[in-house]
Formats: structure tokens, C-alpha cells, sequence
């Protein structure tokens, strides 16, 4: 009887009894609104691919230590089972580390709340909550994989592991808690090509892969002197890029990235495209980068990737030029390609509501914590979001500079409850100037520290978000009231009191309503405002910044109202007047 389990037979695949090439794209259910999935399945799927490609994001189903959620958004089996639906096979890859410019690499930020944390490696209090995970993940997935009879033929253990560490003690207990919980379909790793990457990061008896954009010939060569035997692919074929805010926007020739694509097809090699659909960053899921001479870059929340299948679903040149290419090796599907995703009217709406982020703290729903030095955003039990840190502290006669000692990432400094000024972890001096009040009484001090996303690759991994300490000078400040801001809160912009009149200090709320025949996929600009959050109808978008690349915010079509529709913003440092909906994306 001939097995339909996907297994290596010396440099090839098998499947179904019959050599196979895998052909596959990236499309994470974590990037794209639940109502969406079947649609951005059914075009990568017009692209030829037979198989597609997803992570599962352990932050995202364990936001509190204990509480497992696999429901709504977070119903990854469903996404699943709809690429099976479709005819496509589906890679797994359950982590516990995904990267994936994924906010901690998909890391629970509580884990940082034990100072004694060490990740990724055969720590006894990291490998005990990665069981807990695999204990509540792993019994989800059975039913998915191919011998049960489901679409998984095959799952990844940890992700890019020789490029982090060579604890291959962490790796085989991965392994391990894979199989023992009954995971029985092919296991492979990936990894950069460098040799040393595969060497720290691979496993004697389980398949590599490797990662890269170019040069398939010189990576594959690299792959089969760590592999001998075994069927080469390469994991993540990056046809495009992620920004940083502040950078380029990101994008590949699709001629290019296609006649690499043909060169590994035709040399027998399978493929994963990352991505075939790169989707968004949405809310605050966003990571960050840090370079080797420590300046921090956190990920815009566009994750359009330059991908054949756009953030909104478009199908873009390379798109074409990838189906050109698969179509030589594969049959492609029959069925018509997909129609363009509908679009919005061009509107604008002028902000009518306002409210001082220092007059609506009742709506987040949390209590100050009075202590002598700042608390980190974990010892408050936050993962996301804003830290307001008030104290106050006598000025010197001629002023002082207030340091920020061990600032993650960026905060807005309000004196007496004026603004005063901005600071940034990548700043030379995380410090502003204040000045003495003229009746010699101690000036209050407010610090809105925000989270602009935790690293998600490389060594820096790890830091604690919020505030160190403040000091004037080489004094330092005490006695603080730490008060977590979760801006991702469910229904915090239905608790926000607005009124008519614009504050003349940020931070602030605004608020306004769009108005829209039906409902269909727009994107939201905000000209003349500086940097904060915004949200339709109650659902946070995501992050907004001046410095671009993104100028736009994608606001999928799920999330409209017929008529009236509401937009919040939260400004850190500079208002503008109004919102404004547009029908393209500009991305930079």
C-alpha cells in the first residue's frame, strides 16, 4: 500500500508514492483577518503553488502564562483545514521561536518577567515553559497532520537555530517534545547556508533546509556538504523585503527574484516562497531589529514583503512572472485567476472628539503601582502598549538635564503637564532639559514610554520594554507611580470621553466618522500628524509614523461598516485635523 505521507527517498521527496517537488509560499493566518483567509489561499494557490507555508505565533495563542486561546482570529487549525480544502499541502512551523519579524519572534513576553530568564537554549525554566506550550499546541495539531489524514506534511523544528546559538541540547528537546507528543510526519530544520549556521543549527537524522535570496547554486552546495543525502530546498526563498520606519521602502525585481526561482526549479530543488503573501503587522505585533553598533529598528506594521500577492490581496507583476515559471514545472489551476479585491471611495473626515491621554487613564482599565524606581513593562504584567511613569523631582537653579537611564524605546516628557520634548533609545543623550519653576516647588514629571516592538532576531532578544531609571543630573529621581497603558486593550476607544474642544497638548485622542456606501478594503492616511495608533470601528490597525516609509494604514474591508464608520487616533507629539481614506496603498 503505497504511503501518503510525505518521506525522503535519497535526494528526493516522496509523496503519494511518487517524487515530488515541493512548490510553496508563506502566508501566516496571524498577518491577515480571519474572513480573508480563504481568499488570500485561494490566490496563492492561482500561482501554482502546491503546498503553502505558515508559522504558528506562541504570543499570540499565550498572551497570559496558562490561558490558551485557538478561537476566531486565532484559529489556526480552520486555516489549515481551508488550505486542505483547497488542495494544498501545508508546512508547519510551531517554533517556539519563529522570528518572522514577529514581535519577541513569537516569544510570550512574560517569560522576561523572571529575571533569570534565559531563552533559546537547555534552560531548565525556558524548556519548562516550552512544554507547557507543546503540551497545549500539540494536541491541536494532530488532527492536521497527513497521517490523521489532514493536510500536514511536514512540521519545522525551532527556526533558524545556527544563526542564534549551537545548544543542540535545546534543539533535540524540541525534537523531542514534537514526537513524543505524537507529531509523525516528516521533521526538518532550516537555516542560513553559511556552514557554520547549518552545522550549529541541524540535527544528525533530521532533513535541512536553508534560507536565502540569491545564489541558489553556491547555497545548495553549502546545503550538501552539511547534508550528503537528501533532497535539497530551500525554506525561505526571500523574493522581497521588511521595513524598518525611517528607511527604504523595500522592493525586488520580479524579474530577478523569478529567474532565481526558475535556476532552483529547474535544478530539481524545492522552494518556499517567503513570502507568497505577506499580509500586516497588525496592532502592536510588530518586531524589531537592533545593529551591530546597537541602533534600534522596529518593523513597520505594513508585512506587504514586495510579495506576489500584495498586503490587499492585488496580484502584482511578480505574481505573473512566478506563475510563468511554476507553470513550466507544475500544471497550474484551471479555474480563472481572482478578480481585484474591491475598493473604498477617496474620503475625508475632520476630527470632531478629542481627549487628553492623561484625562481618559480610567479607560485602560488598570491601577498605578507607587514604587521608588521605575518598574519594566513585564513586572507590570504588559506584553504591549504605553507605560506612563509620573514622579517629581526638585530643579536645580539653571536647570538639569533629565536622563532616561535604560529607555525601551521612546518617550514623550511632560513637565507640569507641558510637553517638553521626545526621547529616543537610538538618541546620543536619552536626556531633555528642565527648567526650575519660578515658585521653587518640585516639578512634576509625566514619561509616556512606549513599547515600539520587541526585537525579534540575533542576541539582543530579550530586553525588557518600559524604563530603567531617571535622574537629574547624577541624582537619580525617586518615588514613581508605574501605570501600564495596554493600547491594544479590547473596547478602549469605546471608553474614551471625547469632547469638542482640541487639547492645545499632546498626547491626545481624536476621533472621527467615515462614511462609506458598503464595505470594501481601504487604507487610511494621516498628513500633518507625527506618530501613535489608530483604529476603525474599535480594532487597532496598527502604528503610524512620519518618518515613513509607510504612509499608509490597509483597513481590510471586514472591518467597514455600511454608513458610518468611527476612526480613533492616539497622537504622541503632534496633531493634525483630519483622516484621510484612500483606494491605494503607499507604502513608501
Amino acid at each position: 500500500m503505497t504511503s501518503p505521507l510525505l518521506h525522503v527517498d535519497g535526494d528526493r521527496f516522496v509523496l503519494g508514492g511518487r517524487p515530488h517537488q515541493i512548490i510553496s509560499g508563506g502566508i501566516h493566518y496571524f498577518r491577515i483577518h480571519p474572513d480573508l483567509w480563504e481568499d488570500r489561499l485561494c490566490r496563492v494557490r492561482a500561482m501554482g503553488l502546491n503546498t503553502v507555508e505558515t508559522y504558528v505565533a506562541w504570543n499570540v495563542h499565550e498572551r497570559r502564562p496558562g490561558r490558551f486561546d485557538f478561537t476566531r482570529e486565532r484559529d489556526f487549525p480552520r486555516f489549515v483545514s481551508l488550505a486542505g480544502d483547497l488542495g494544498l499541502d501545508v508546512i508547519l512551523r510551531p517554533g517556539p521561536y519563529i522570528c518572522a519579524e514577529w514581535d519577541f519572534g513569537g516569544l510570550p513576553a512574560w517569560l522576561m518577567r523572571d529575571p533569570s530568564a534565559r531563552l533559546r537554549c537547555a534552560d531548565e525554566t525556558f524548556l519548562r515553559a516550552v512544554d507547557e506550550w507543546f503540551d497545549a499546541l500539540v494536541p491541536v495539531v494532530l488532527p492536521l497532520l497527513r497521517s490523521q489524514g489532514g493536510p500536514v506534511v511536514a512540521v519545522q523544528i525551532e527556526n533558524e537555530y545556527g544563526s542564534y546559538g549551537d545548544d543542540h541540547a535545546y534543539l533535540d528537546h524540541c525534537r523531542n517534545a514534537l514526537v513524543e507528543r505524537g507529531v509523525d510526519v516528516l521533521l526538518l530544520t532550516s537555516d542560513g547556508p553559511d556552514s557554520d549556521y547549518l552545522a550549529s543549527g541541524t540535527l544528525p537524522d533530521v532533513l535541512a533546509t536553508a534560507n536565502f535570496g540569491s545564489r541558489p547554486a553556491a547555497a545548495f552546495a553549502s546545503l550538501r556538504a552539511a547534508m550528503p543525502t537528501g533532497p535539497l530546498m530551500c525554506m525561505e526563498f526571500w523574493n522581497g523585503w521588511f521595513d524598518h520606519w525611517g528607511e527604504r521602502h523595500h522592493i525586488r525585481d520580479p524579474h530577478d527574484a523569478a529567474t532565481v526561482l526558475d535556476e532552483m526549479l529547474a535544478s530539481g530543488a524545492s522552494v518556499n516562497l517567503y513570502m507568497a503573501h505577506g499580509g500586516t503587522n497588525p496592532g502592536l505585533w510588530n518586531g524589531a531589529n537592533v545593529t551591530d553598533d546597537g541602533r534600534y529598528e522596529p518593523t513597520v506594521t505594513s508585512y506587504d514583503y514586495d510579495a506576489p500577492v500584495s498586503e490587499s490581496g492585488d496580484l502584482t507583476p511578480k505574481f505573473y512572472a512566478f506563475r510563468k515559471v511554476i507553470g513550466r514545472y507544475v500544471p497550474l489551476p484551471t479555474d480563472p485567476l481572482p478578480a481585484p479585491p474591491p475598493r473604498v471611495a477617496p474620503a475625508t473626515a475632520a476630527m470632531t472628539g478629542w481627549a487628553r491621554l492623561t484625562d481618559s487613564l480610567n479607560a485602560f482599565g488598570t491601577e498605578p503601582i507607587r514604587t521608588p524606581m521605575p518598574m519594566s513593562m513585564e513586572e507590570l504584567g504588559q506584553d504591549h502598549g504605553l507605560v506612563l511613569y509620573r514622579g517629581s523631582a526638585l530643579v536645580p537653579p539653571g536647570g538639569a538635564d533629565l536622563v532616561l537611564d535604560g529607555l525601551a524605546d521612546r518617550a514623550i516628557v511632560l513637565a507640569d503637564g507641558t510637553p517638553v520634548g521626545s526621547v529616543s533609545r537610538n538618541d546620543p543623550r536619552t536626556s531633555v532639559e528642565l527648567q526650575p519653576r519660578r515658585d521653587g516647588q518640585r516639578t512634576s514629571i509625566e514619561l509616556v514610554v512606549e513599547n515600539q516592538g520587541r526585537v525579534n532576531y540575533g542576541p539582543r532578544m530579550g530586553e525588557r520594554k518600559g524604563l530603567v531609571a531617571a535622574r537629574l543630573g547624577q541624582r537619580l529621581v525617586h518615588g514613581w507611580q508605574n501605570l501600564a497603558l495596554p493600547v491594544d486593550a479590547d473596547g478602549l476607544t469605546e471608553r474614551i470621553r471625547f469632547g469638542r474642544r482640541p487639547p492645545e497638548e499632546t498626547p491626545v485622542f481624536a476621533h472621527a466618522v467615515l462614511h462609506i456606501p458598503e464595505p470594501a478594503d481601504g487604507f487610511l492616511a494621516l498628513p500633518g500628524w507625527a506618530k501613535g495608533f489608530l483604529w476603525l470601528n474599535g480594532v487597532l490597525l496598527g502604528r503610524y509614523w512620519e518618518i515613513g516609509p509607510q504612509e499608509t494604514v490597509y483597513a481590510p474591508a471586514p472591518l467597514w461598516r455600511t454608513g458610518e464608520n468611527s476612526v480613533v487616533v492616539l497622537e504622541l507629539e503632534r496633531s493634525g485635523t483630519h483622516v484621510e481614506l484612500r483606494d491605494v496603498a503607499i507604502l513608501g
